[in-house]
């Protein structure tokens, strides 16, 4: 007979963020079935999957596994990261593991653990774009073959089938490639047969740890769901989840907060209902889960060049009073330097981007007062 309801752990926003020690300790003694933690984002730009390289240094990741293998330990439950080294390279996913190996030989842990690849082959993905297999995402710039084959990496978002599979294997930590986040959180309930509508609308408002609350630092929440719904509270004393806090957080990262993708299909948030239990919990319920035809996001980095910033400030009134014929002066200047000192083209071989912060570097023609001129740039 199943159980009535699962109860998850999400400790921080990316594993490497950091939390609050007691936060977890609060956490470990409501004595969740999981514990899932993202490690990765393209939030920061295609240098990370290109390069294969992590954005958290390897002390902030050891600082928080080190917490959850031992939190994972005491609870005999799963432990689930995904999107390891930032962009879910093999290689990263590797490097996690020689760390999570690393901590349990210091501190005297024992796990079976599980590896989740999502890194493919530039020239498979070639030929299947040649042969119309790769559709693009709404707003990609155009794609073609040759872009694909200078790929230095590319990395499919998985969803939570192949964790299932490690979990019925009995592994204990699974480390996972590029994966979607809310597939971390989903797979253990699917498994046990939980209605996926909760359980995926409880995925995607927990994935991110303590953003869906009241509080903007690196935190975590406990989750509880059951067919019905879902429910959420902050694991810091002085954060809250309102209605308003989760129902604002559909809002991340997706162009709708009402039909939000996933590979295996659609999570249908338009006729959710969110009531606060008390002052610290709120209820969700309402929202459904429809399959679709089964899609992976694919997500791929080529060398495009090499970036050097310079930054200066500008405090002279005269400067400022004439600042636009000022930078093309100084465009000029620099296009003839460069072509004198190395022989190439400004804007062909090279690109100069000029942002001029405190003055509409942020929203760009967008900007609604363009006109106000700051004291200093």
């Amino acid at each position: 007979m199943r159980i009535p309801r699962i109860t998850l752990i999400s400790p921080t926003g990316a594993l490497g963020m950091g939390f609050l020690d007691e936060s977890l300790e609060r956490g470990i003694a409501l004595k969740p079935d999981l514990i899932a933690c993202d490690a990765g984002s393209t939030d920061s730009g295609p240098f990370y999957l290109g390069s294969g390289t992590p954005k958290m240094s390897r002390f902030a990741i050891l600082h928080d596994l080190r917490r959850l293998l031992s939190a994972r330990d005491r609870l005999n439950v799963p432990l689930i990261i995904g999107s390891c080294g930032t962009s879910g390279v093999d290689s990263a996913v590797d490097w996690m593991r020689e760390l999570a190996l690393e901590i349990a030989s210091e501190d005297g842990l024992k796990f079976k653990l599980g590896r989740v690849y999502s890194e493919q082959n530039p020239e498979i993905m070639a030929d299947a774009f040649k042969s119309g297999k790769i559709e693009a995402l709404p707003g990609a710039s155009e794609l073609d073959e040759q872009t694909i084959l200078n790929c230095s990496h590319i990395v499919a978002m998985m969803g939570h089938e192949p964790i299932v599979y490690l979990l019925e294997n009995k592994c204990d930590v699974i480390l996972c490639g590029r994966a979607s986040d809310t597939a971390l959180f989903a797979a253990v309930p699917l498994m046990r047969g939980f209605i996926p509508g909760p359980v995926w609308h409880c995925a995607k408002t927990i994935e991110c740890g303590a953003i869906c609350s009241t509080i903007t630092r690196a935190d975590g929440v406990y989750a509880e769901i059951d067919d019905n719904g879902f429910s959420v509270e902050p694991l810091a004393l002085d954060a809250s989840c309102t209605p308003l806090s989760l129902a604002s957080h559909t809002l991340y990262e997706n162009a709708d907060p009402f039909l939000i993708r996933e590979p295996s299909g659609t999570l249908d948030t338009q006729n959710a209902n969110y009531h606060a239990v008390s002052e610290r919990k709120t209820r969700v319920e309402g929202s459904v889960f429809r399959p679709e035809r089964y899609t992976l996001k694919m997500e791929g980095a080529t060398l495009s060049g090499f970036q050097t910033i310079t930054i200066g400030g500008v405090r002279d009134p005269y400067i400022l009073a004439r600042i636009e014929t000022w930078l093309a002066e100084m465009r000029v200047f620099f296009k003839e330097r460069l072509k004198e000192l190395t022989g190439k083209t400004l804007g062909e071989e090279v690109r100069l981007d000029i942002s001029q912060y405190g003055r509409n570097a942020v929203m760009g023609e967008l900007e609604p007062v363009p006109e106000e001129m700051p004291h200093e740039i």
